[in-house]
């Protein structure tokens, strides 16, 4: 059962595969919980990985973790290879890198403000229109004016910057509000203390590191612990949607090829759509359009398929229904949205099956040849080959000591940026303003006594060579990063640009 161009998801009435040149067409995992999706989705990483794939998956309550575990199989792992002809089922381990946003349980993820643009940082801020609008205008400073906004102090320092020149911006940008400077920062203290401080700033995650394969020709899996995180859902949300965002704007395009360059399961996808503007919806399916010919399957993990937006339900071609509960009217209604999402097989009602499949058991359509859908089979799952439940905290910590990234990301770099530019304007202005007024005193003072003696030497308001050079070249390099600024779809920022 197991095929060199295929990956091996179970049996109906014929093995069901979901086939490798077709696994950037994106996919759809779905069903209640309790119903088996996260085995389903240890299944499908594996194949992947086992391929060559590299995969990136977030791990909701640890589970998945124990694919960096050899597997001892399980009675009801032997019972259900058994009950569907999978012979050349075995034990088995795959290559994993652990990451966490918190730096706990994984190697640190930083991006930096800039990279992530005024758009998704709204979205993770919670603004409404007006307050986005500030922060747009915000970003805008700091990109014409070279400002680099590297952590949550950057930000916090140009907020106070553009207040206090709030007239100047005004007439250059567009109305800037105190009342919305003020709301943008006590949204940014609430961020901070939901720990996002720990995500933004540099060294920033290079998207090369989640394209790993190992000796074996294996792709590693990347897994993100996201219990701590799922604490703050729109943070996940806005961090995957940032990372799926940054694939579109740095991979290049590919075309058509033999098997993905890595696969991305987004899990809880609901909290991505969840009170979304129609603007960002329309730029989320965009992105997962485009970022097909870039090599990248995306996989959306979630209850029930209408969690997911129309326009992007359709573009998700490999599907994998567990069961859903039918109890009330509207859980009927989603039991009859999912049905019409398959192929139908005259041989059942897809309907019916849904609310009768057990544990382990799915529905599952997948591109065929010529990229058509295969007719919708009742399929029993294969059994995941690496260990079924969560590694030990020390496991854990042994496989982070040799990972391939490891001392790459552990140490926070804070280099010169807006924050520190800002606050050496400020104390070169006070300065400026109290030489000034010191000047003036020396002047009052002299005119009031009337002395014959030379007049006062005054400090000289004149640069030296020095301070102009410097000067210089700061504005010099001020002016080349903002030419160099180049935002994408989702106003990420693209390095190099």
């Amino acid at each position: 059962m197991l095929v060199d161009d295929k990956i091996f998801l179970g049996t109906s009435t014929q093995p069901e595969y979901i086939a490798l040149k077709y696994g950037n067409r994106h996919g759809l995992v779905t069903g209640a919980t309790g119903t088996g999706k996260t085995v389903t989705l240890q299944v499908m990483a594996e194949g992947f990985a086992a391929a060559g794939v590299p995969v990136f998956a977030a791990d909701i309550k640890g589970d998945l973790s124990g694919v960096a575990k050899m597997g001892k199989a399980k009675d009801w792992q032997t019972q259900r290879a058994q009950e569907i002809g999978f012979s050349e089922f075995k034990d088995d381990i795959f290559p994993v890198i652990f990451w966490d946003l918190f730096g706990r349980q994984g190697h640190p993820i930083r991006t930096t403000i800039s990279e992530m643009g005024a758009l998704l940082l709204s979205r993770l801020l919670e603004l409404n229109d007006t307050q986005e609008g500030v922060l747009n205008i915000a970003f805008k400073l700091a990109d014409d004016e070279g400002l680099l906004l590297l952590d949550l102090k950057d930000l916090r320092a140009l907020l106070v910057n553009v207040q206090e020149r709030a007239k100047e911006i005004s007439t250059r940008y567009g109305n800037v509000s105190t009342a919305s400077i003020g709301a943008i920062q006590r949204s940014l203290l609430v961020l901070e203390q939901q720990g996002a401080e720990n995500f933004f700033g540099e060294r920033g995650l290079d998207i090369a590191d989640l394209m790993r394969t190992d000796r074996d020709g294996r792709g590693f899996i990347s897994i993100l612990a996201a219990d701590d995180l799922m604490q703050s859902p729109r943070l996940y949300s806005t961090f995957l949607l940032w990372m799926l965002s940054e694939l579109f704007e740095e991979l290049p395009e590919v075309g058509d090829m033999d098997k993905p360059k890595l696969v991305f399961f987004f899990d809880e996808a609901h909290l991505l759509f969840d009170d979304a503007p129609k603007a960002l919806i329309d730029k989320v399916e965009q992105v997962v359009r485009l970022v097909r010919s870039k090599g990248v399957g995306v996989y959306f993990v979630t209850q029930n398929p209408v969690d997911i937006p129309e326009s992007v339900l359709s573009q998700l071609a490999n599907r994998v229904q567990h069961a859903l509960r039918a109890y009330t009217p509207r859980e009927q209604k989603a039991v009859r949205v999912a049905a019409e999402t398959f192929r139908p097989n005259p041989a059942f009602s897809t309907e019916e099956a849904i609310t009768q499949l057990g544990i382990g058991e799915a529905l599952v359509s997948a591109l065929e040849s010529k990229g058509v859908p295969s007719m919708v089979g009742r399929t029993m799952i294969r059994p995941p080959s690496a260990q079924v439940g969560p590694i030990l905290p020390e496991e854990r910590k042994a496989i982070m000591a040799n990972s391939p990234v490891g001392g790459l990301y552990d140490t926070a770099i804070d280099r010169d940026s807006a924050f520190e530019v800002l606050t050496r304007k400020a104390r070169d202005k006070q300065l400026a303003e109290e030489r000034q007024q010191l000047e003036d005193e020396e002047r009052k003072t002299a005119k009031r006594t009337y002395q014959d003696d030379a007049p006062k030497k005054r400090r000289s308001t004149r640069q030296t060579p020095a301070e102009a050079a410097m000067n210089s070249l700061a504005r010099t390099v001020a002016n080349r990063l903002g030419n160099a600024l180049v935002r994408g779809i989702l106003g990420s920022l693209k390095r190099g640009g």
